[in-house]
């Protein structure tokens, strides 16, 4: 991610001290962890469980729960394609699995450059666009390969 700090524990620390006040704080210090260091580290988890008075397991289970959260670093940007009935009923598999092999990308996986993150989604609720993909949060309907492909050239910068 651009922009992101590199991992520290003392910083993790103070993300989490300046969200205990908060009732439930596990997800707003996970979203702040995570805008600071792009991820969400190991060590961070460890540092939460401690502050939360619970064991690493539970704070593991919370953080890879939510399919936002990364225990990894991520790409500069994001591509989510959608897989549910509505796009697979418009073609999106086979799309989505030609483009994964035509760039040599994996699911969840990054580019080799860090550019681009290529996730699976289950619905975007555009299902009269279908097929559809997020990027970089911003939905788009009826994308098609040169539409996937333009976001790979996109998300390198060129």
């Amino acid at each position: 991610m651009a922009g992101a700090a590199p991992y520290s524990d003392e910083r993790a620390r103070e993300i989490i001290a300046a969200h205990m006040g908060l009732e439930g704080p596990a997800l707003p210090i996970l979203h702040a962890l995570q805008a600071e260091f792009g991820h969400v580290p190991e060590s961070a988890v460890k540092e939460m469980a401690t502050a939360l008075n619970i064991s690493r397991a539970e704070m593991h289970g919370v953080v890879t729960f939510y399919h936002d959260f990364h225990t990894s670093p991520h790409g500069r940007h994001t591509l989510k394609i959608c897989r549910a009935e509505s796009c697979q009923s418009m073609g999106a598999e086979k799309q989505a699995n030609e483009f994964l092999a035509r760039h040599k990308l994996e699911w969840g996986k990054t580019t080799p450059d860090g550019s681009l993150t290529v996730e699976p989604v289950y619905c975007l609720g555009l299902c009269a666009h279908s097929p559809s993909a997020l990027y970089d949060n911003e939905p788009v309907g009826m994308v098609d390969a040169e539409t996937l492909d333009a976001f790979v050239e996109e998300a390198k910068g060129k």
